[in-house]
């Protein structure tokens, strides 16, 4: 971490790049227009029409194929890099990452493959790779040569009459599990807890075991993945799925046994882009977006095909245009320098927030000076409904009442103007996006978000989907929203009702459905079903509303995750939705 220069006001250097059509300007006729006109009037900020030219020249270059959908730690991400590195130095961000950079480098752990040298024996039989047997995604490497011991299922729980292990010595030997459990593997298992193949091979390693051997002797359950995945941890030792009938008569007690596990995991490297407008202040106000999509689909697409390069207009390119243009215009505004304001574009967050979780614990500037911090993540499809959803307005005392006071519509002949933006809340301080690390760290973190839509997380998420008038409009809210806390000082931390994170599930399956964050109802209201996932094998639609998941009444988002946590791969359940004001009732199998 580096002292913070003394103050310098670094004055705004750069202009729009003026490429593509004028577009008509926005009209604003709510009290929050009426404020923006007000700010135009004592700042000299970018016209509107050369702010959407700006903001339409950005996105258009972070979603072109040529950046091959920016995952961390490819090209495409070091292209994207550049260029925002370019507009942060053009804006006259001072560089605030490494050693006087721009950039924050961080390492993560890169997508395994297979190694070239694989081999297995079991008795007199040498089984083929991939057709008749594979490593699992928590094996380990190295080369075992051993004996079988057969242990049951590996499960050792006194407290339910069950001891596989009881007058058997694994020590030194290849543990043969199967990977069913006594009563099978369904959600009312009384050995549920057991269930966990990794949780099982771990504890043959803990009692000596050199290698541990998974085979399924269950037609009711599904053999394990095969997928290799970065976020798994390997057990030390080498862990194989032998697949069909080889169990009938090559694993018997005391037959030779060896193995050659070879699993690359490669480390990566990703940026975080960090500049600071430097007003001389005392506090810091942190805006963030990521800029990181999925490449060519990595593990979190929706896309059901061959792999395909996805853009990621919305998700986050949208983000980061309009981060850049809050650069632009509070280094012009008088109204909003009662702070300082640190810029970051943060990558690796469809990885799992690593960009941002890296930022929070290895800050460029303390994290005591930090007022609040505002994360822009799909703020591109602001649709005829004028939504935009906050998420994480529980994080301060302050953030309802000024929202409440910007979001109070003007009124025509008694009704609401239509144009004024119809904003949701919600309280929590934990979500999928980067807003989360901050929020973990005690500060007041909210997010912006103009709702899912069917191409999240797909290839079809290109730049002529794009809303740029609806993302001005973000853009002059967020700037009013600033101006509104200018005199406010430093705002006040508080804890919201999802803060104990023991309580949030870990989820083994996936219903498959984008759930509409912005529905208040009672429920979860589904606003898009993938193809190929259990919601659309079932029959469930777009605009149902799920209201049971097994035995379990889901209310609102964080009852349907607990709902979805009880279950595992292979497991049915019942599934009650409202369609068009009726109960309907579906059988999903995940």
């Amino acid at each position: 971490m580096k002292d913070r220069p003394p103050g310098i006001f670094v004055a705004f250097a750069g202009r729009s790049l003026g490429e593509g059509p004028i577009m008509k300007a926005l009209r604003y006729t709510s009290a929050i227009s009426l404020l923006v006109c007000s700010l135009a009037s004592k700042a000299q900020l970018m016209p509107d029409a050369d702010v959407l030219d700006q903001m339409k020249y950005d996105v258009q270059y972070l979603a072109s194929d040529l950046l091959e959908g920016r995952e961390t730690g490819t090209k495409g991400e070091r292209m994207a890099a550049d260029y925002i590195i370019q507009k942060m130095s053009s804006i006259g961000l001072m560089p605030y990452g490494d050693s006087a950079r721009y950039a924050q480098a961080f390492t993560f752990a890169g997508e395994p493959v297979l190694g070239a040298t694989q081999a297995l024996q079991v008795g007199r039989q040498r089984p083929k790779l991939h057709d008749e047997w594979y490593p699992l995604a928590f094996s380990g490497n190295g080369s075992v040569l051993s004996t079988i011991v057969r242990c049951g299922y590996g499960i050792q729980a006194p407290e339910l009459g069950r001891s596989d292990y009881d007058g058997v010595d694994p020590k030194g030997k290849c543990v043969a599990l199967m990977v069913s459990s006594p009563d099978g593997i369904h959600p009312h298992s009384k050995f549920l807890a057991y269930h966990d193949l990794r949780t099982r091979a771990a504890k043959a390693v803990e009692l000596g075991a050199v290698a541990v051997l998974f085979y399924n002797d269950d037609k009711d359950v599904e053999e394990p993945s095969r997928e290799l995945r970065a976020r798994i941890t390997s057990v030390g030792v080498p862990v194989i799925f032998l697949k069909g009938d080889y169990y009938k008569d090559g694993l018997r007690d005391g037959d030779p046994f060896a193995v050659n596990v070879n699993i690359e995991r490669p480390t990566m490297t990703g940026h975080n882009l960090i500049g600071l407008l430097d007003n001389g202040r005392e506090n810091v106000v942190v805006i963030g977006a990521h800029y990181d999509h999925l490449g060519f689909g990595d593990e979190g697409s929706l896309h059901r095909g061959e792999p395909a390069i996805h853009n990621g207009a919305d998700d986050n390119a949208s983000g980061v245009a309009t981060m850049l243009q809050l650069a632009r215009d509070l280094a012009e505004m008088d109204e909003a320098r009662a702070n300082d304001y640190l810029f970051i574009a943060f990558s690796g967050e469809e990885k799992g927030l690593f960009g941002s979780n890296y930022w929070t614990k290895h800050p460029t500037l303390p994290i005591a000076t930090l007022n609040y911090m505002i994360n822009l993540d799909m703020v591109g499809r602001l649709d005829t409904t004028n939504h935009l959803a906050i998420s994480g307005t529980g994080t301060s005392p302050i953030w309802d009442s000024v929202l409440t006071d910007l979001r109070t519509p003007v009124r025509k002949q008694g009704k609401a103007d239509a144009d004024t933006l119809s904003i949701k809340t919600s309280a929590g301080g934990v979500g999928p996006s980067d807003h989360t690390s901050f929020y973990l760290q005690g500060v007041p973190a909210i997010h912006f978000f103009t709702g899912a839509h069917g191409d999240y997380h797909k290839p079809s998420d290109d730049e002529p989907l794009i809303n740029y008038p609806g993302m001005l409009r973000v853009t002059r809210f967020i700037e009013s929203l600033i101006v509104k806390l200018n005199d406010d000082g430093k705002l006040a931390f508080t804890k919201t009702a999802d803060a104990d994170s023991a309580s949030t599930p870990r989820f083994k399956v996936t219903l498959g459905v984008v759930p509409d964050y912005m529905f208040d109802g009672k429920g979860m209201r589904i606003d898009g079903v993938t193809d190929g996932k259990p919601a659309a094998a079932a029959g469930l639609k777009t605009g149902d509303v799920v209201v049971k998941l097994g035995t379990l009444d889901v209310t609102d988002m964080m009852s349907y995750m607990k709902a979805l946590g009880q279950f595992a791969h292979g497991d049915h359940a019942k599934v009650i939705v409202l369609r068009e004001g009726k109960e309907v009732e579906a059988d999903v199998t995940f």
